[in-house]
């Protein structure tokens, strides 16, 4: 759908919020609740699964500096988007801690406010590669929740992943910081792919069971066009909720709110709980509330999109915030994604024909 801007532009107000629209609903009745801002293209790993090094080479062409949405822009976009009923925040990347300055932009996110007057939670999603240094400095600037990447424990299985010779020890090490800094509730994201990483599954559980962290499996998802996928490569959440229940018995959790994309499982002993993201096997696209931003400003309604709709334009073209508000209220309102759901009817050849934006454009 084009964006088209409406005349006359008025201000761009400072205040921290701005007056309720009263929410939006797309095709299917599902509200706007999570934004993920993808604050940079720019990661220190090469995972397989997500920036291969044979695409994100030394010669791939990264965004230039000016490309980026400033932080100005970034929270003018989350301000209109807490008046339309957003009430998360999640910064990504590409790895979101490389970003110079990112503690400013979370200080300026922290201090928005709802219609109501009350915080927007704010979150980010992390390679765990910068946490043993920047833990404290995100805590103080007002972050609150954290999800760390950590897909083995088997230090060379980790390094062959993420392909730069990074040590497992430098992420546990992270999460300890982030820890004792008060950052929280801190969840692990594990992405299994069959014949890569399926034999750590006990192995992750085991080690995370009774710590302050929740481990969520992730199955290999099909996000953009880079690594590969192929449904064999696929570890169903079922066989992996099995696995960890034949040693450490689980029982399942209702979700807690509308939205989630990780079921909850929790160990009968007490000793915690696990989630699995079953995006391919059991999809969620019926009550999906999320929003992404890219790190040039495009909009996309749908992990899976082709295409987004260009927001700096519209910002560095003089739009107001009620025009900006506008142009979001209509794409959201036009939104009829469902690619999970469409996955299995789809062939394989039309699912490599179809054009998908790399995660690491618009974060995951």
């Amino acid at each position: 759908m084009a964006i088209i801007p409406i005349p006359a532009p008025g201000r761009v107000t400072g205040a921290s919020r701005l007056p309720s629209t009263g929410g939006l609903v797309d095709r299917f009745d599902r509200p706007m609740r999570d934004l993920r801002i993808s604050v940079t293209d720019r990661c220190n790993f090469r995972c397989v699964y997500c920036m291969p090094r044979a695409v994100f080479g030394r010669d791939y062409a990264f965004l230039d500096r000016d490309e980026l949405l400033s932080f100005e822009e970034i929270e003018r976009i989350a301000r209109v988007a807490a008046a339309h009923g957003v009430r998360k925040l999640r910064l990504t990347g590409g790895e979101p801690l490389l970003r110079r300055g990112i503690e400013e932009l979370i200080s300026r996110l922290a201090a928005l406010r709802t219609p109501e007057g009350d915080k927007l939670e704010i979150a980010l999603t992390t390679n765990g590669s910068a946490l043993t240094v920047k833990a404290q400095a995100l805590k103080d600037a007002g972050l609150g929740r954290l999800t760390v990447s950590i897909d083995s424990l088997d230090d060379e299985l980790f390094q062959r992943m993420n392909d730069v010779r990074f040590p497992v020890s430098r992420v546990l090490d992270g999460l300890d910081a982030a820890h004792a800094a008060g950052l929280g509730p801190i969840k692990l994201n594990m992405v299994v792919k069959r014949g890569l990483n399926d034999g750590e599954i006990e192995a992750m559980a085991a080690h995370f069971k009774g710590t302050p962290y929740t481990l969520r499996f992730i199955e290999y998802m099909d996000v953009g066009t880079s690594n590969g996928w192929s449904l064999d490569e696929v570890v169903p959440s079922a066989e992996i909720v099995e696995r960890i229940s034949a040693r450490h018995p689980l029982e399942p959790v209702g979700a807690t709110v509308t939205g989630e994309t990780a079921q909850r499982w929790r160990y009968t002993d007490g000793s915690g709980e696990i989630g699995v993201i079953s995006s391919v096997t059991n999809t969620f696209c019926g009550t999906c509330n999320r929003a992404r931003i890219s790190t040039e400003g495009k909009l996309f309604t749908c992990l899976f999109a082709s295409e987004g709709h260009d927001l700096r334009a519209l910002m560095r073209g003089g739009a107001d915030d009620e025009q900006l508000a506008a142009a979001m209220a209509a794409i959201w309102g036009a939104r009829d994604d469902r690619y999970s759901e469409i996955r299995s009817s789809l062939t394989p050849e039309l699912r490599a024909s179809r054009q998908r934006i790399e995660m690491s454009y618009i974060g995951g």
